[in-house]
């Protein structure tokens, strides 16, 4: 069973030579079933459902993943055993049109990737300092709202200045972000 569409990024000719041909896998967590797509250039998406459902169509066998899905389902299962065993793993490649370029938003979830690692958080105001723009503290909460690549772009450990975990997924994963930083080692506040 394997699923794969065609996806072409925002100013891309139909079917070009840039053009993705994206597989999808679902693959279970102790914070939900995440919902993975990727193309053979890096992964587009990780999308935590808070449901079980079946999902025809998506691939079963690994085998199957291209190598830059592969590589995200095992930093994946890796974090999930310990979170402190992808400190030494690399990431997978990204590609998702958001982190292309040198936009604001590609520049701050580079930046919180990079910078924040395992077991550490940083508030909004930090991040829009690191960023290099200290008066963008709603940007970047925009910014974490939009993230296409949750757990490996770490929003996780954005935190509100007050010290309180703040709003995930719309507030519907509060307790998913409270998980992810007990997992790691952190506690925040509700």
């Amino acid at each position: 069973m394997q699923k794969q569409r065609y996806v072409p990024h925002p100013g891309w000719g139909r079917r070009g030579r840039n053009a993705c041909v994206l597989q999808c896998v679902c693959l279970e967590s102790p914070v939900g079933e995440l919902l993975l797509s990727g193309c053979e250039k890096g992964i587009h998406t990780i999308t935590i459902t808070m449901e079980t459902e079946h999902r025809s169509g998506l691939i079963s066998d690994q085998a199957e993943l291209n190598p830059e899905l592969q590589k995200c389902v095992t930093w994946l299962q890796s974090y999930f055993r310990s979170a402190q065993s992808v400190i030494s793993l690399p990431f997978p490649a990204l590609h998702h049109p958001m982190l292309q370029g040198d936009s604001f938003t590609a520049h701050v979830l580079r930046i919180l990737q990079s910078r924040v690692r395992v077991g550490q958080t940083v508030s909004y105001k930090e991040l829009s300092e690191m960023a290099g723009n200290p008066k963008a503290v709603r940007a970047v909460g925009s910014v974490m709202r939009r993230n296409p690549v949750p757990l490996i772009v770490p929003c996780h450990r954005v935190l509100c200045s007050s010290g309180q975990s703040g709003r995930y997924m719309a507030g519907k994963g509060d307790h998913i972000k409270l998980w992810l930083l007990s997992h790691e080692g952190k506690k925040g506040s509700t």
